[in-house]
């Protein structure tokens, strides 16, 4: 049971990971927001992205729960999520490998200071941003689906697990970003920030393929 919980934690948090590597609404806003309010802006985004996630969670959990435990839709579920998968890690391999992915953040601390906002007007636009964000959706409508449909399998340890590595990699990655634009230098090197996604990239296509299997099969553990 606990080996089980480990590795759920553990691909949460990677699949967390590498979504939040990828450049995108939040990325942006929490590197104009940290110019603002320098590197506690990017837990206060979190809070509010995650304030969302726990909401879908919830709703998948107890309005689509039991649609979710029938065999035939947490096989296409399955399915679905893992092709989301692949396609995810084969866009991140190829980005990463042209170079287009870059972190654009300041390279001193000489830049225009802005006004920062209210505390809840942060929280608010982390949650904001991820309703707007067509991707987030998508991303909950499979992989998270498909998640959700292993995790509740462990009960409620399982949930908690999973929701606990994927917004603990949001948190992580957020902050570190936060913490560099606050310091007003690039805490990561291009070559090593293109390594990181070509990595998550891989990991992204190997459990695309392994949920596509337990599609076919039916589900299986992580």
């Amino acid at each position: 049971m606990l080996a089980e919980l480990l590795a759920l934690f553990t691909t949460a948090f990677m699949v967390g990971l590498s979504g939040a590597l990828m450049p995108g609404p939040l990325l942006t806003l929490t590197i104009e927001e940290s110019a603002r309010r320098g590197a506690v802006a990017g837990p206060l985004l979190v809070l509010g992205h995650g304030l969302m996630e726990l909401l879908m969670l919830f709703l998948l959990l107890f309005g689509l729960g039991g649609f979710l435990a029938h065999p035939a839709v947490s096989r296409i579920i399955a399915f679905l999520g893992g092709g989301v998968l692949l396609w995810m890690g084969a866009g991140m391999l190829r980005s990463a490998r042209s170079g287009r992915l870059q972190l654009e953040l300041q390279e001193d601390g000489n830049g225009p200071k802005l006004s920062p906002r209210p505390v809840f007007q942060t929280v608010a636009a982390g949650g904001i941003i991820s309703l707007a964000n067509p991707y987030w959706l998508l991303w909950w409508a499979t992989i998270g689906a498909a998640f959700v449909a292993q995790a509740a399998r462990l009960g409620a340890a399982g949930i908690a697990f999973f929701f606990g590595g994927h917004i603990i990699s949001d948190l992580g990655w957020y902050s570190l970003i936060a913490c560099g634009v606050a310091a007003g230098r690039r805490l990561l090197g291009r070559q090593t920030y293109h390594h990181l996604i070509m990595i998550c990239g891989l990991f992204l296509m190997v459990l695309g393929i392994l949920f596509i299997g337990a599609g076919y099969r039916g589900p299986v553990g992580l």
